[in-house]
């Protein structure tokens, strides 16, 4: 009995794990069921919590409704350049601000790291008549332009910076002549990949996911992304929600691949500087 209650703690972690792990991919799992039965099947009651035998039917539909691989590449391209752009530009701030003093970096920084409050549907009017200015209306560099050089991304790889980065380093690129692009090319980046994975996950995800932007400024459906375009199929009457589900379905691997690959790194950008005195 003392054995089992001093186990107690253990198992009782374990089944909470197990019970949130279970909790989370659900709706995964939900989702692909669902992508495999009727319109008819789906609303039965009860629901079919099984895998059904209309996926090859679910799939033929879904490409006769919308041009689905189509507008999966429009949102794979909007995610890798928006997503490399961002990495990019915002390693580069952030290098700015960690590498170099000038007057007013403090209040430069802090009023960028303030913007992070701002909600950001505030910017949305604001937003759309800088686009209108810029001509980039109905373009995808819109979608992913305003996240190319964002507070989140540069606050976040400038601390990375601080806590792993010594400034001997940089002084010691300087006295071998190397110039301050060379110094933030070969010897800055290489030092703060698990930042930048973390970034560029988290960048990745933002831009697949976004719906809000794309619907402000995107107006041709052969440049719909795949949310907006799944969400376009709702105006369909007596939608096959069959072949909506398998669709959504499909378009959550990609950021599941993204995730396995990097999540390592991503994990280690999170967690930089957790233990340092």
């Amino acid at each position: 009995m003392k054995a089992l209650m001093k186990r107690l703690p253990k198992i009782s972690m374990h089944a909470f794990l197990i019970v949130s792990v279970l909790i989370t991919i659900f709706p995964f799992v939900w989702v692909a069921m669902m992508g495999t039965h009727s319109r008819s099947e789906i609303f039965s009651s009860p629901p079919p919590f099984y895998f059904g035998s209309r996926l090859l039917e679910n799939y033929e539909k879904l490409l006769d409704i919308m041009p689905f691989w189509l507008v999966l590449g429009n949102s794979l391209m909007v995610s890798i350049i928006g997503t490399a752009v961002t990495v990019l530009f915002c390693s580069m701030c952030a290098y700015g601000f960690f590498a170099y003093e000038f007057r007013g970096k403090n209040v430069v920084f802090g009023v960028m790291v303030a913007s992070m409050m701002v909600p950001p549907v505030l910017t949305l009017i604001p937003f759309f008549l800088t686009v209108k200015f810029l001509g980039l209306l109905d373009t995808h560099a819109a979608i992913w332009l305003p996240l190319a050089a964002n507070a989140m991304g540069i606050f976040l790889i400038r601390q990375y910076m601080v806590t792993s980065i010594s400034r001997d380093l940089l002084d010691a690129a300087k006295v071998d002549g190397a110039s301050d692009f060379r110094t933030y090319w070969t010897v800055v980046l290489p030092l703060i990949k698990p930042a930048l994975a973390t970034l560029g996950i988290v960048t990745f995800i933002a831009l697949w996911n976004n719906f809000l932007l794309p619907l402000i400024v995107i107006s041709s459906p052969d440049k719909y992304v795949l949310t907006l375009a799944l969400r376009s199929l709702q105006s369909v009457a007596n939608t096959p929600w069959g072949a909506v589900m398998l669709g959504t379905f499909l378009s959550m691997i990609p950021l599941l691949v993204a995730f396995l690959f990097f999540s390592k790194q991503m994990m280690a950008g999170l967690t930089a500087g957790a233990v340092k005195g």
